[in-house]
């Protein structure tokens, strides 16, 4: 699967390991930041991560930052994102499957990289469902972020 993941200086240490997780499983992944703890801003992080999805360039994102709160609010701010705090393997895995989520969003303060890895994982191997309920409830957000850009 083609990704791309980013984080902020908060995140920056948990990034390299899960990076590294991603490529032992084989996925193409583009790192678009940080690279070091020099402090930088979350949302400027989440739009270069954002825009690669938008774009249509991979398939999904992972944003790490302190708690993944930050990541998750500027992520959703851009249209055609639904991202996701994911702090359990089983929000990890129906965060896509129900919301089709396209962004997971990680805490490096919270979880470790045993948990991000477990996270990864539920996240990855997920896929949205084909259940009516859960096609018009995305719908509906579709719905929703149409009318709030309008």
């Amino acid at each position: 699967m083609r990704l791309v993941i980013g984080s902020d200086h908060a995140g920056w240490s948990l990034k390299a390991t899960v990076v590294e997780h991603l490529t032992a499983l084989g996925h193409d992944v583009s790192d678009v930041g940080c690279f070091d703890h020099t402090p930088v801003d979350f949302p400027d992080i989440a739009q270069l991560v954002a825009s690669e999805i938008v774009a249509g360039r991979v398939e999904r994102g992972i944003l790490v930052c302190g708690t993944g709160v930050g990541a998750s609010i500027a992520s959703n701010k851009i249209k055609g994102i639904r991202a996701a705090v994911c702090h359990d393997v089983h929000s990890a895995h129906q965060s896509v499957e129900h919301d089709d989520v396209n962004v997971m969003c990680l805490g490096a303060q919270i979880v470790g990289a045993w948990l991000a890895k477990d996270l990864i994982d539920a996240f990855l191997g997920a896929q949205f469902a084909t259940d009516e309920d859960f096609r018009r409830r995305v719908a509906k957000l579709h719905a929703l972020e149409d009318s709030a850009n309008a």
